[in-house]
């Protein structure tokens, strides 16, 4: 700014009298002048000028001077950090050209120069939001003051404003763009896919392949890879139309799936020519068979527990009548259905997910190799509940059949009949069966559960003990056989609990933990990694309860690996926290092969669903507010023009922001234009002067 804007002086009018008595009084001279007109006499001109000066007189004309202090004008420079300005040539671009502006405007005095980076998170940005920051970093800034703003970027900004904005809100919006004009790139979108599915099932998922128009490549090779040990599978689509892609969902839980497609040579990026899915699968109905040796109070336990999850599929037989039973009562008359072993343990036996042997002991009801048939069934991945009772013990116990070799414990002939209270043990605390159960008032050391009263004397030979009895006797055992499953309770009063006996206990929840980790349920798997995704920090946390670290392997969506490992916290856990840095699918495996996945993002996410530098999301505002685009390949040092006022703000390599001159005024002094005394001779002589003029045409 020069000194004329900083100090000025202009004549001001402080009238003596109202606005309407000045105005009156002209209306009543102008009317008198034109009288003397429409008369013709020759003192109308100095009659003009006499009363011209009255009323000049009277608006009291007087020198206004100001001291001002010019006030710098604020321009924003916004530098788009997100992901797809880490490709190519893009940020080198971007500090070269920070660099020549911050020396080009730093230069004025008259101009403060702010420089913001947006978003905030410079990798894993979903999409990239820049105006929520300008307008947080100028709302401090009066809009006489925003000189202009510009933005460093590749062009692909997803919250521009709807509407116009002019020049006067922010001053002009000049875009500097990052890439180059003949950009090629590859993705592939996820249309629709659901996010559950029934295990056994099959899910369809609608994707598509495009390209960019200089690409020029009909076909495209589409790979999915499902993480379940399956090889991959290759399909040859056509590029630009909608596909439908069907997949099996084996397992319950997460299914994950990766659908990749193949790059194509000098591509922008690779990064979106893979997308994930999480698909989680469920069971439709399970089907589980619940043998009960006799009729006892503990039956009723089991049949309410399984009959009231709608889930569930429950065939109940009990023994009521034993073939060594002798009554009077005819075979034709008896009410009895005869026990359907073959149907059961041979034709269906592959039908039921989960059998349950309740108090069941040896009555040459069912044949022995029939047991054989279970254990086989098990070991192929089926599960079995033992709940024993006081025949476990006998000669007659199930133990000595086949089954002997799946068990995890075997009996020692002896049955504790004494009051005592269920405990966790130590792995007990820790397994996600039994970990955190409600202890009703107590601690997990000493929970505040009610009384059993007895439990069968078990020797445990493998698998985990969850929960003891007296003398730390087992009474809750679960191992894993091959590919099936086994659980042991060593008693047959857990329907004490369900009757509130001594305070109750949780019978039910411990029961549908214990079935579900039979069913394979992954959020029970006390071997599984527990992945939790927080924002950009993945939770990597093992239940293992046997080891103080586990060492992992992560595999990086653009495939590097890296090594960490987990170790036990003050709570307790083994736990460790990573923040990410790319987005995609994370997997992470142990030495025991355990695997589990972490999706960071999600499915095509904004920001890598178009990474060509475009200004076209742009090239409504710029219009609007009269600022314009420049390509920083063929412009990398844009010059920079102040102006006052223009139809335009841009040229073919530069650009410009507006000059507002804006000031405060620092005092502000009023002089009079003549003093009281000279206007008194002024009027006086102009009536003299008008007076001897018309005496003298007289």
């Amino acid at each position: 700014m020069n000194a004329l804007t900083q100090n000025i002086t202009h004549i001001h009018f402080d009238p003596f009298l109202p606005d309407a008595v000045l105005i009156t009084f002209t209306a009543f001279a102008a009317v008198l002048l034109l009288i003397s007109l429409w008369q013709r006499k020759r003192a109308g001109f100095p009659r003009m000028l006499c009363a011209a000066l009255f009323l000049l007189a009277l608006l009291n004309p007087s020198l206004l001077h100001k001291e001002r202090d010019p006030i710098e004008d604020v321009a924003l420079i916004v530098i788009d950090q997100s992901t797809s300005q880490s490709m190519g040539e893009r940020e080198s671009r971007t500090q070269e050209a920070l660099l020549h502006l911050k020396e080009t405007l730093s230069a004025r005095q008259d101009l403060e120069l702010r420089v913001v980076n947006a978003p905030e998170s410079k990798t894993l940005t979903r999409e990239t939001r820049l105006f929520d920051a300008i307008e947080r970093n100028l709302a401090d800034v009066p809009q006489k003051r925003r000189a202009g703003v510009v933005i460093i970027s590749d062009g692909q900004i997803h919250d521009v404003p709807a509407g116009r904005l002019d020049a006067d809100t922010y001053g002009p919006f000049h875009l500097l763009l990052t890439g180059s004009r003949d950009e090629k790139d590859r993705r592939i979108n996820i249309v629709e896919a659901p996010s559950y599915g029934i295990v056994g099932g099959n899910i369809t998922v609608n994707y598509v392949v495009e390209d960019t128009d200089n690409i020029r490549m009909p076909t495209a090779q589409v790979t999915v890879n499902r993480f379940d040990d399956e090889p991959p599978e290759t399909f040859i689509v056509p590029v630009g139309e909608e596909q439908t892609l069907t997949l099996p969902l084996t397992h319950a839980g997460e299914n994950v799936f990766e659908l990749s497609v193949d790059s194509v040579p000098e591509e922008m990026t690779t990064v979106n020519n893979k997308t994930a899915l999480i698909v989680n699968g469920v069971r439709d109905r399970l089907k589980v068979l619940l043998v009960s040796g006799k009729p006892h109070a503990g039956g009723r336990t089991w049949r309410d527990l399984l009959t009231s999850d709608p889930g569930v599929d429950l065939v109940h037989f009990t023994i009521l009548r034993e073939p060594e039973k002798m009554d009077a009562t005819p075979q034709n008359e008896l009410a009895l259905i005869a026990f359907p072993f073959r149907e059961l343990f041979e034709i269906k036996l592959y039908d039921f997910d989960l059998i349950v042997f309740d108090r069941y002991r040896l009555n040459r009801i069912l044949p022995d190799y029939y047991f054989r048939n279970i254990a086989t069934y098990v070991r192929r991945g089926g599960a079995l509940l033992e709940a024993s009772g006081p025949s476990f013990a006998s000669e007659d116990s199930i133990y000595y059949t086949d089954l002997g070799e799946i068990f995890p414990a075997r009996p020692n002939g002896d049955i504790v009949s004494r009051v005592f209270k269920p405990a966790l043990s130590e792995t007990g605390l820790m397994h996600p069966v039994t970990q955190a159960l409600d202890f009703y008032g107590g601690s997990p050391e000493k929970p505040g559960w009610g009384s059993w009263l007895r439990q069968v004397s078990l020797q445990k030979t493998s698998g985990d003990t969850l929960m003891n009895g007296p003398d730390d006797m087992p009474l809750l055992i679960l191992d894993r056989v091959e590919q099936g499953r086994v659980a042991q309770i060593a008693s047959d009063h857990i329907w004490l609990w369900s009757r509130g006996y001594d305070g109750g206990g949780p019978h039910a929840e411990l029961l549908r933990r214990v079935v579900h980790w039979l069913m394979k349920e992954p959020e029970l798997d006390e071997t599984a990694l527990d992945i939790n995704v927080s924002g950009e920090t993945i939770r990597v946390r093992s239940r293992k309860p046997d080891v103080d670290s586990v060492p992992l392997t992560i595999v990086k969506p653009d495939g590097t690996e890296d090594n960490i490992v987990v170790t036990r916290n003050e709570r307790g856990f083994l736990e460790h926290s990573i923040e990410a840095d790319q987005l995609g699918i994370y997997r992470f495996s142990s030495a025991d092969s355990a695997r589990r996945f972490a999706i960071i993002g999600e499915r095509n996410p904004p920001e890598l669903q178009n990474v060509l530098t475009s200004d076209a999301p742009m090239k409504s505002l710029l219009n609007s507010s009269k600022g314009g685009a420049l390509w920083l390949e063929q412009t990398p040092r844009p010059g920079v023009r102040m102006l006052s006022e223009a139809s335009h703000y841009d040229g073919r390599n530069w650009i410009g922001l507006r000059d507002n001159n804006a000031f405060a005024v620092k005092s502000v002094k009023s002089l009079p234009f003549l003093p009281a005394y000279a206007w008194l001779i002024i009027l006086a002589a102009a009536m003299v002067a008008t007076w001897w003029y018309e005496g003298r045409r007289q």
